[in-house]
């Protein structure tokens, strides 16, 4: 394995990731997004990604650790493209002060690697029958949505849908915030009414999460195919949603507030699906 040493935070290489963990712009243009952690790392290679550069300190992770991560990701992706062969990710060395400048957070196994895009569309997703799907219309922040995507993941949730997006998916924190689940669940952005068309010719009821004219979630049928929809918590969901759904429910709130965190919601939710499909 070829390593390349880089000791000095003036490198362009080490400005160039600093600049794709901070600007959205940056990673769109260049088609390239961080990963931090090795967990992170492998859920990232099952996912079918490719590593383009990866950064390691030695201090942190052993070359032969660093070793056994990638050459399992090169075989990984080779089987999932049919590819013979892949070619190795660019391998850069540096020192644990440098690590600490460039990592997002502590106990992240020495080890940061730039990785290309692989957006999917709705085309693309594969629905078993009766598929678990979760909607969100206009998620806003990183640790909501990384938060859904962890219990998605948990309740066996076939995808994620984003409908029109504020946030960007590669978000450095939406991937720390959900543990890597984003690359476990398959997740596609696109508009709303796209999403809407694409539930409706699959005969998936939407099922939008809202306080009015609304049933008790869990008296709600949920075994067949379904899309459990929410918005944000400031606005709740627009009235194309709205008018879209094939019921309307809510969870019971016995406080003096009318509302929980959108990532709650979404657990309670998915976990009732799951009871009635047990």
């Amino acid at each position: 394995m070829r390593i390349e040493q880089i000791t000095s935070a003036q490198n362009p290489k080490i400005k160039n990731l600093l600049l794709l963990q901070e600007k959205s712009k940056a990673r769109r243009e260049q088609g390239l997004f961080v990963v931090e952690g090795r967990r992170e790392l492998e859920h990232c290679l099952e996912g079918g990604y490719e590593i383009k550069t990866v950064f390691f300190c030695p201090e942190i992770m052993s070359t032969e650790g660093l070793e056994a991560l990638l050459s399992a990701g090169a075989s990984a992706l080779s089987f999932a493209s049919a590819e013979s062969s892949v070619s190795r990710p660019l391998t850069i060395e540096i020192p644990l002060e440098l690590y600490k400048k460039v990592a997002y957070r502590e106990g992240t196994e020495g080890i940061i690697a730039e990785v290309a895009y692989k957006s999917l569309t709705l085309e693309d997703l594969n629905l078993p029958e009766n598929p678990l799907v979760v909607v969100l219309e206009s998620v806003e922040k990183p640790g909501n949505l990384g938060a859904v995507l962890r219990s998605a993941d948990a309740a066996g949730a076939d995808a994620v849908l984003i409908g029109d997006p504020l946030t960007d998916l590669y978000n450095p924190n939406l991937i720390r915030s959900s543990i890597g689940a984003v690359f476990t669940v398959p997740t596609v952005a696109a508009p709303s009414a796209e999403i809407i068309a694409f539930l409706k010719a699959r005969g998936i009821q939407i099922l939008t999460a809202q306080l009015q004219d609304s049933s008790l979630y869990y008296d709600v049928d949920m075994r067949r195919g379904t899309a459990i929809v929410m918005g944000t918590e400031s606005t709740g969901l627009t009235n194309q949603w709205r008018e879209a759904a094939d019921a309307h429910i809510r969870i019971p709130m016995l406080g003096r507030l009318d509302s929980l965190n959108v990532s709650v919601s979404a657990a309670i939710l998915l976990f009732e699906a799951v009871r009635q499909r047990v």
